[in-house]
């Protein structure tokens, strides 16, 4: 048995606890056609899965939260289960192909089975068809789902010899193992720690790392300070809605090199830019404090690469939705993350997640489960960026032309915005709330539109570095 880490854990609780959400990532795979029979499809993936041990597993949860969920092997794994096949509605074009994403994520999976799916989806305009892949946020995050694709996928027309396969299911562990276990491990707890605690005494670099992170405490506790009330933060329905929109990379690029700042902040200053479109559409005040985002930050060190699981920190941003001019929106996101960098906030969200790999699962299951019961009113939205695989992609001998993100929303935060680079593109995946948020084309639309705006042939001029907090006024 292997244990999932609480991180993991905390997006089952997550889900548990928000009666609305599904907790599944997913990404959408455009190929060109024909597309495979049935059976085609099914001998691809049969041949994969022993190197994907994952789908042939299950969560188990530990009797009376006493320990960490443990991923056991499914005796009755049944594949067809897994592969669904559905056809989009003629024209068959982004608008169709959205709303069928949008309903296929809104279902939560089977938590009696292995935590994922994938859905062949014929009618595509010229004969392409898609590959929807969706997996539950505790299996994997973003960066180790780009390892799926390197897995499933040829980097040739000439599709990849079929794995050999042995497996056989090991036996289920019995829910007085599972107990007794994690009562072991509780007893081991206070030795555990002391050996961490004379470790670290013993290891500069952790003592550094942990005078940073206690250093990015406070920063980070003002991150969840009530952001300004709008139409973005309330309750959600189960349905969702998802809409795409497409740049050339080499536009980012462009934009990003023209200004002096990342891609990442020029993505960043155009999701600011259409979240104040959308609120004035609205009628409602861009204010300074009224959207907060949760990025996601890669925190895999060389060694970790490749696996399926959870390797995140954060940082929370306040997007400068007040500022018009697109310019200074930029400048603006980029002091701001250089600040939040600088006050090491991302070292504070990774030592409290390497906290809890240190803790009774228990103790730390109820704080998480506690907190999610609480509605927070902190954090807006959330926005990821992900890099795809660089070199070109096969299935089956035909070619992915594109790779389109979705990513998850709950906790009462009604739109989300994922970014994905493959093969020269970016493509912007929106996420809303079917119900309160009905405008994800536009936020899609709108997100290029601001990338588009930003000029790209002015002089580079570097950005001014942030003050030390003592020198700024308030």
């Amino acid at each position: 048995m292997e244990y999932l880490s609480p991180l993991d854990a905390s997006f089952l609780d997550a889900e548990d606890e928000d009666t609305h959400a599904s907790l599944a990532i997913a990404s959408v795979a455009v190929l060109e056609g024909p597309a495979p029979t049935q059976e085609e499809f099914a001998a691809a993936i049969r041949g994969r899965l022993p190197l994907v041990p994952r789908y042939r597993q299950k969560v188990r949860r530990v009797p009376f939260n006493l320990g960490r969920p443990v991923w056991v092997d499914d005796a009755d794994f049944d594949l067809d289960f897994h592969l669904r096949r559905t056809a989009l509605p003629a024209p068959g074009g982004d608008a169709e192909l959205a709303a069928l994403v949008g309903r296929v994520m809104s279902q939560r999976m089977d938590r009696e089975r292995p935590l994922w799916e994938d859905w062949l989806i014929e009618g595509l305009p010229e004969g392409r068809w898609a590959l929807l892949s969706k997996v539950h946020h505790c299996l994997a995050d973003g960066v180790s789902g780009n390892e799926l694709y390197r897995i499933i996928c040829d980097t040739s027309p000439e599709p990849g010899p079929l794995a050999e396969d042995d497996w056989a299911p090991h036996p289920d562990a019995s829910a007085l193992s599972l107990t007794l276990g994690a009562l072991g491990g509780l007893a081991q707890y206070p030795i555990e720690l002391t050996r961490s605690l004379l470790g670290m005494l013993g290891d500069s670099k952790a003592i550094e790392r942990l005078g940073h992170a206690a250093g990015g405490l406070a920063i980070l506790a003002e991150g969840f300070l009530p952001a300004t009330p709008t139409s973005l933060l309330g309750p959600l329905g189960r349905a969702r809605r998802y809409a795409v929109s497409r740049t050339p990379l080499a536009t980012l690029t462009a934009a990003a090199q023209a200004h002096d700042v990342t891609v990442n902040d020029v993505y960043l200053a155009a999701v600011a830019g259409a979240l104040r479109r959308l609120l004035q559409s609205r009628g409602e005040q861009p204010d300074p404090r009224a959207v907060r985002t949760l990025v996601p930050v890669n925190m895999r060190r060389v060694d970790q690469q490749g696996r399926l699981d959870n390797r995140l920190a954060s940082l929370l941003v306040l997007l400068p939705v007040e500022i018009d001019d697109p310019v200074a929106r930029l400048k603006a996101v980029h002091q701001h993350i250089a600040e939040l960098r600088a006050a090491h906030e991302i070292e504070a969200v990774a030592g409290l997640v390497e906290l809890a790999e240190h803790e009774p699962f228990a103790a730390v299951s109820l704080v998480i489960r506690t907190a999610l019961s609480l509605p927070q009113s902190a954090v807006t939205t959330v926005t990821t960026n992900v890099p795809g695989p660089r070199e070109q992609l096969y299935i089956l001998g035909r070619p992915i032309r594109e790779i389109l993100p979705y990513v998850p929303i709950g906790e009462r935060m009604r739109a989300g915005v994922a970014a994905f680079t493959y093969a020269g593109q970016a493509v912007f995946g929106v996420t809303t709330d079917f119900a309160s948020i009905p405008e994800a084309e536009h936020i899609a639309g709108w997100i290029v539109e601001e990338i588009e705006s930003l000029p790209v042939s002015a002089r580079r001029a570097r950005v001014r570095k942030p003050r030390s907090r003592a020198a700024r006024t308030t």
